[in-house]
């Protein structure tokens, strides 16, 4: 079974549907209490590094330098291997959540692309 990698922002609510939440920014969200927080994990060690992070500032016009120069960090052995190990989530379906205003500039959709692109790969070699 393929597991299935979303992307929502922090404040849309939980759903069922969405399976594993798990907080992949650097810093806690704006406005979150840490009793009210609807998601099962955070892994700021998935984030963008926090110079990479400041660099991008949420600027539109960087995106595309600042998804190669996270990608290029997701490449690291150590951050491959947490990229696996959420891919062996039970239940299949994970949602990376971020507190970021403009989710398809953001981080967690970058992740989410590499996470289906690695996804895939082991299904190949499972198959």
């Amino acid at each position: 079974m393929s597991t299935r990698i979303a992307a929502k922002r922090v404040y849309e609510p939980a759903s069922r549907a969405d399976g594993t939440r798990i907080l992949v920014d650097r810093l806690w969200p704006r406005g979150v209490r840490t009793e009210d927080a609807s998601w099962q994990g955070w892994r700021k060690d998935l984030a963008p590094s926090d110079a990479l992070r400041r660099w991008y500032g949420h600027d539109p016009a960087r995106f595309a330098e600042f998804a190669r120069r996270y990608e290029d960090e997701l490449r690291d052995p150590g951050t491959r291997a947490a990229v696996r190990e959420l891919l062996r989530t039970r239940g299949g379906r994970v949602t990376l959540v971020t507190a970021t205003r403009e989710l398809d500039l953001s981080g967690a959709r970058v992740l989410a692309s590499v996470m289906r692109r690695v996804d895939a790969a082991l299904a190949r070699r499972r198959a």
